[in-house]
């Protein structure tokens, strides 16, 4: 089973950038859908984006602003946030979901937008 390192989170200005990075090891990298999930306080846990192969997905509340991509030789994905809004604020997780459908979780990173 993969498992999964995610860094990069922080404290950021309104405005600023942040990229997150998930590392992971024990699987077939390549072979996985890989995604971004946020939990805010109070919150249920929400897609903010995912990687398969070529294609990506990412939640309307994030279009434009973040981008995942994932580099299989670093067995990396990563998030970029750009244009970050207090709203952003919460803990992401990195999600992946092998070809036999098993499912696994990062410890999760915080992010907090605040001035």
């Amino acid at each position: 089973q993969l498992q999964l390192v995610e860094s990069g989170g922080g404290l950021v200005q309104p405005g600023g950038s942040l990229r997150l990075s998930c590392a992971a090891s024990g699987s077939i990298f390549s072979c996985h859908t890989m995604g971004w999930y946020r939990q805010a306080p109070g919150k249920q846990r929400e897609l903010v984006a995912a990687i398969s192969g070529g294609y990506t997905d990412d939640a309307n509340s994030v279009k434009v602003r973040f981008t995942i991509s994932r580099d299989n030789a670093k067995n990396t994905v990563y998030l970029q946030q750009n244009s970050l809004k207090p709203e952003d604020t919460a803990i992401y997780y990195c999600n992946a979901v092998s070809v036999t459908g098993t499912v696994a979780w990062g410890q999760g990173t915080q992010v907090t937008v605040s001035s």
